[in-house]
């Protein structure tokens, strides 16, 4: 067994490897949010027991605090993962996962998590000080992704003042030094957010949400020049932005984007926040050229908040998943409370197979609106209630099994959005639920499954991005043989 580790580093061989021969997730880390902004104890990572048959199956197990206040953590991501699966011979050193690192999106510090010595229980062995992004001219951290070159890179959205400002910021994968920025050239996308790399095909793509110092202070329509609309494509080999596609109004905040696990095609989607729009992209054929289209257009529900002025309520798509087979992709809508399975066998016509409701903005209950127009439902769905727990907020983030069985789902978004759209979920404690993916299409809430966040030590606490231990359909970059 030892002579067969040494051949290779984390993860599997392929995504099919992964779906197929991964074991069944029996820990989640949890990135928890303390939205009291005196709490001493500061944001936290949840270590949540998904073993059914453990005893304390469903519950938080353990907690490492940041002991810091004002951080909002909102991403993870890992020090190596199946994009370091394939190690040369001569290699002097194998890569590990044994490093979870949490970016902390407003106070620009970043924490490596040792996972290694007890997967049960994290340790913080860094933070980096937002004065190491800012002496790079870099704020607002958000995506991790491990390199096969030994590095990590993390998208970042703001400048040292949170003005918008694509890039993307390095660090060695093993003693977490800054190397500074990765984009090369003058050329800088307007705005950041997440990003994917595929090098087979020499590309790595990016998302935009807005520029930080608006965000953080909260939703506003106001002016929508805060916000983001491109997909941008950088030359990977260069680390050059060669090109941008504008998505429109219809666009706007594109925030979650995947290319497909398998790293010989070249193609992907990215979930249009706002306006509940998904966006499938690919190469085109004998050309170095992306082009984009709409293949997902989830209908705006007219509301009347109780002023008598009709408005658009999109539904705020702020995650979406690729099953690692690539045949189905998840969607959620914050706002209007579902959670959609889309099959994308045939990737420009995607076909909606399965829909689940948790919550959201139009349950039958919430007294604060009216839908006066909606163009999918006949009548508003009602609240959803597990273990006689009414489900705060909508469906956030999403975590897909191994296996594509499972769909982890948590209710949290960022707390300053939170606390404007789901005051309610801030002062009662958010949620995570399960869904049961039928694999042939169609979803089912599990009710035997809750994790409630409404009774933490120190108060009511909001979760937001999951992570499996070995790595996850969120984390991991396969690459592809040359």
């Amino acid at each position: 067994m030892a002579a067969k580790n040494c051949c290779h580093g984390p993860g599997y061989a392929t995504p099919l490897d992964a779906m197929k021969n991964g074991p069944r997730e029996t820990l989640l880390y949890v990135v928890t949010v303390q939205p009291n902004l005196e709490e001493p104890h500061g944001d936290y990572l949840s270590t949540v027991d998904v073993n059914p048959e453990s005893p304390s199956y469903s519950q938080v197990i353990h907690r490492t605090y940041t002991n810091r206040t004002r951080q909002e953590l909102h991403h993870s991501g890992w020090n190596a993962c199946s994009s370091c699966y394939r190690v040369d011979k001569q290699a002097k050193r194998i890569p590990k996962r044994d490093k979870l690192v949490l970016p902390a999106l407003n106070a620009d510090a970043i924490y490596v998590l040792d996972v290694a010595t007890d997967p049960r229980k994290p340790e913080i062995l860094k933070r980096i000080d937002g004065a190491v992004l800012k002496q790079h001219n870099v704020t607002a951290p958000h995506t991790t992704h491990c390199l096969a070159n030994g590095q990590v890179m993390i998208s970042v959205m703001g400048d040292a003042e949170g003005n918008a400002k694509g890039d993307f910021i390095l660090f060695d994968s093993e003693s977490f030094e800054c190397l500074g920025t990765w984009t090369q050239g003058k050329k800088l996308a307007a705005f950041g957010y997440d990003f994917w790399y595929q090098p087979y095909f020499d590309i790595m793509v990016s998302s935009e949400w807005g520029a930080p110092a608006k965000f953080r202070q909260g939703w506003s329509s106001k002016d929508m020049s805060y916000y983001g609309t491109h997909l941008n494509f950088y030359k990977w080999s260069t680390r050059t932005l060669q090109q941008t596609i504008d998505l429109g109004d219809e666009g706007i905040t594109p925030l979650e984007v995947r290319f497909m696990h398998d790293p010989k095609r070249a193609e992907g989607f990215v979930g249009c926040a706002l306006w509940a729009k998904v966006f499938y992209f690919r190469k085109r054929e004998e050309s170095d050229e992306y082009v984009s289209s709409k293949v997902i257009d989830i209908p705006s529900k007219l509301v009347d908040f109780g002023d008598g002025k009709p408005e658009p309520m999109g539904g705020l798509i702020s995650d979406i998943v690729l099953s690692l087979d690539d045949k189905y992709l998840f969607v959620n809508c914050w706002f209007h409370g579902d959670v959609r399975q889309y099959d994308v066998s045939v990737p420009s016509a995607p076909k909606l197979v399965g829909q689940v409701f948790l919550g959201g903005s139009i349950c039958s209950d919430v007294q604060r609106l009216k839908v006066l127009e909606d163009k999918e439902l006949l009548e508003r769905p009602p609240p959803c209630y597990l273990k006689g727990r009414r489900i705060q907020g909508g469906p956030q983030m999403m975590q897909l099994s191994l296996d594509s069985k499972r769909l982890y789902v948590s209710s949290s978004l960022f707390s300053p959005w939170d606390k404007q759209f789901y005051p309610d979920m801030v002062k009662q404690g958010g949620q995570i639920c399960l869904i049961n993916v039928n694999i042939e299409g169609g979803l089912q809430l599990n009710e035997n499954f809750l994790v409630d966040f409404g009774q933490e030590p120190n108060g009511p606490a909001l979760p937001h991005e999951m992570r499996y231990p070995g790595g996850d359909c969120t984390s991991d970059i396969w690459l592809a043989d040359q």
